[in-house]
């Protein structure tokens, strides 16, 4: 599944410079990351970057390809986060403030290391949620916030269960430009 989506999401970013003007957008931007807690463990924040490129085939729907990572450090434990997805965009894009809609689907690898010791497992991810972009130039707008709601089924380390985490939001804030 993870190869499927990321060859749709390959495949749809090969397609974007053949588009008119204004109709590719890239971001690039800080990310706040919270993983929620479950079972009597408390959740946990992480700060990182996120990357973005959507296409768009008319002034309101296109396809978004997302990079992202994310870091914390949690009882002397380094860990991380990265994201890799891509879905469908809905967006208002006319006027100064532009607000927006995405459904991501992908992959993400977790991993964590401390003294010498590291490890790393695979797994889905998928995403919800939409923000505001508010233009300031022509062909440069500031991401105010894009606010998502994000589901992780992670892989079992070492051959131990797998497991689920739905209690996490995803904020990221940027700048856009236009082409």
């Amino acid at each position: 599944m993870q190869k499927v989506v990321a060859l749709i999401v390959f495949l749809g970013l090969l397609s974007l410079p053949s588009m008119a003007q204004d109709r590719v957008e890239v971001f690039g931007g800080y990310q706040y990351l919270h993983i929620g807690g479950s079972d009597g463990v408390s959740g946990q924040g992480f700060n990182g970057w996120d990357a973005a490129v959507t296409g768009y085939f008319n002034k309101f729907v296109g396809v978004t390809g997302d990079l992202s990572g994310s870091y914390a450090t949690v009882d002397g434990v380094n860990a991380h986060v990265y994201s890799y997805s891509g879905g469908p965009v809905v967006a208002f894009r006319e006027g100064k403030v532009n607000p927006f809609a995405h459904f991501l689907v992908g992959g993400s690898s977790l991993g964590a290391s401390a003294d010498g010791v590291s490890v790393s497992t695979n797994g889905f991810t998928m995403m919800f949620g939409g923000g505001v972009d508010v233009k300031v130039a022509h062909a440069i707008s500031f991401r105010v916030a894009d606010v998502d709601w994000v589901y992780y089924h992670i892989g079992g380390i070492d051959g131990g269960p797998s497991s689920s985490q739905s209690n996490n939001v995803r904020i990221t804030s940027g700048i856009v430009f236009r082409f």
